[in-house]
Order: C-alpha cells, then structure tokens, then sequence
C-alpha cells in the first residue's frame, strides 16, 4: 500500500480514503492520531493492526461537535456540559457511559464507557466535518513508541500500512491529551496533560488522580495505563536534579557507546561535552520541554546510535505532571545514579 502525505489543502482527498474505510493519520495540538471511521467495525480494527496495539486498549473518538456525542452518550451532565464549554476544542478527552450498543466494543475495549475529544486544529475538525463520522485516533505511532508530533515521524512508523497522513506541520503541545473519566461520582483524571487539575478544579470543583498501572486482567479506561509506552531503541534514564549531569557526561566520557542528553538550554549552557555525548536542546522550561519531549525521543531513535539517553526530570506539578508521566513511562522508571 502506498501512503500519500496529504497537504492541508487536500482535506476532501483525505476525507474520502476515511469514508471509504481506509486509514488516514491527522494532525491535532496534541500529537498526531491515527484516524478511521469510528462506526466502522472493520476499519477500526484495521487500526490495532497497523499499530500493532492490544485490542483491550480502548480508542477515543474524535469530534467535530458537541452533537456527535450526544448521539452516541447517555445525557451528559451540567459538569460534563462545562468542561465542553471550557476546554472544547482542546487537549481535554472525556470518558463518558455509552447508550446500549451505541459503539462498536471493538472502540470500547468491551466497556459500556468511552473516551470523546474535539481536537483544536482546523485541518482536522475540517477533515472529521468533511468525512461526515466520528473518527478514532490513538497516537499515529508503532505501538509503545513515542508519540508521533511531525508527520515525518508517522511516516517513518506506519508507511505502507496506512492510506495516507494529512500533513499540518509540527504539534503545539506535544503530548497527549488529558484524560478525566466523568463516568464515576468523583471526576477522575486518568492521564495528565496540558489541561492541568487545577484548570479542571476552577470548573467543576474537586477532582481525583489515578495514575496506577493497570493490571493483566483489567481492561484500561483510557490510553497509556496498561501498556509500555513512548520507549525509544535506546534506555531511557531521568536525571532527577540538573546538577547531576556533570556526572552523566563524565561517566559517558569512559565509555566507547554514544551517549544522548536530553535538557534545557541553561542546563546544557554549563556542561563541556566530550565526542560520543550528543545533546538534544529542551528548550527553556516545562513549556516547551512537554512540546519537545517525543521530538527528542524520536531523535534518538532516527538520527543517531545511542545505547542511554539521559533526560532531564521536573517538579510533576501543572504541566510537569504529564511530562513526568510520559518520561517516566518512556524510562520504566529508571532514573540515572550519580554514584555508579
């Protein structure tokens, strides 16, 4: 199959190779998902299998309408109704219960709940509006590597398994959704992103986080809570204080393996690198350290050999919770030891 990169002025094309049951990757604010006709069964199966994703994690629907929702929901909530005012469109995914059989339990994962989001880009929304159905789109990337911000990078991972990918240039945010499940008594945030608790908390009032790592046997409610994500090639170590990576470099230094370092401009501004320690520039603070985190990560993955890739770890407050989530998974945990 060949994969044509569509321009943004080609949305109808793109549209039409949705219509017609084929897969299409599209740009949000977020990263770049993997669209097919969310009321088509077999085309969204066809997108497990072109990300090679366990068919128990479930997808989110993308809108272009409060209206679409509606069709597909029970009656949403006044709290529900605020934080589509608020945040829609935006990098908020609402998880909400269904009515009977309203979609395929090929979208659901098999649960009687699924995930909604209006993404905030033009080109996409005009694409969703074009083809006339709501569109899955998990994050257009081979499963458990990380997410895809350039179309570039979805081409790399899904070229000749998808039917095209509708190019709107780099994401603005560069991480995932939040997600917030308004499904159980107490608002509860499933995944961290842009949208932060705080935001949430001025709208509806309290809510809850629920971060663990769901079990073998549970089916997740949202995305990233089961399966290892965002692992480049090479192992991942968060580097928990600035200071610490003096002793990164001089540790990489007597070694033979190249060596990638992943930190703000101020950090890298104060270290003297040696030949096989390539840095990757996160920019100025948390803000664009969340837009660049994946870009990294592809980096290394794409452009250059490394065997460690040392990333530089924040305060997991406001939008240091969702970078903190997605390094963390794309470590396994491991943060880098100044002593060894």
């Amino acid at each position: 199959m060949d994969t044509i990169i569509y321009q943004s002025n080609e949305v109808p094309a793109a549209a039409a190779q949705i219509r017609a049951g084929q897969l299409v990757a599209f740009p949000t604010e977020t990263v770049y998902g993997l669209g097919a006709d969310a009321t088509n069964d077999r085309a969204v199966s066809h997108v497990y299998e072109a990300k090679g994703r366990p068919s128990d994690n479930p997808l989110i629907v993308h809108v272009a309408d409060v209206e679409t929702v509606e069709k597909f929901a029970t009656p949403l909530s006044d709290s529900v109704k605020a934080l589509m005012k608020h945040f829609w469109p935006g990098p908020l995914t609402i998880i909400l219960p269904l009515k009977p059989g309203a979609l395929s339990k090929t979208v659901t994962g098999g649960l009687t709940t699924a995930a909604f989001r209006m993404p905030d880009n033009q080109k996409t929304l005009e694409l969703i509006r074009t083809a006339g159905v709501p569109l899955v789109g998990p994050s257009a990337n081979t499963s458990g590597k990380p997410s895809p911000t350039l179309a570039q990078h979805v081409y790399h991972d899904l070229k000749g398994k998808i039917a095209g990918i509708l190019d709107d240039g780099p994401t603005r945010f560069g991480v995932e959704s939040t997600v917030i499940d308004m499904s159980v008594a107490m608002p509860t945030i499933l995944r961290p992103g842009a949208v932060t608790v705080e935001a949430l908390e001025a709208v509806i009032g309290p809510v809850k986080a629920d971060h663990h790592h769901v079990s073998k046997d549970e089916t997740p409610k949202a995305p990233g809570m089961k399966y290892k994500h965002y692992a480049p090639r090479a192992q991942v170590e968060i580097v928990d204080d600035p200071a610490d990576f003096a002793a990164g470099v001089n540790q990489a230094s007597a070694q033979a393996d190249t060596v990638g370092l992943m930190a703000t401009d101020e950090v890298l501004s104060q270290l003297s690198l040696p030949a096989n320690v390539e840095a990757f520039s996160l920019g100025t603070d948390i803000a664009s350290a969340s837009h660049l985190l994946f870009a990294g990560l592809r980096h290394f993955d794409l452009e250059s050999n490394v065997s460690l890739i040392l990333a530089q770890g924040f305060e997991p407050r406001g939008l240091g919770a969702a970078y903190m989530n997605r390094l963390d998974k794309s470590a396994g945990g491991m943060h880098f030891n100044s002593e060894q």
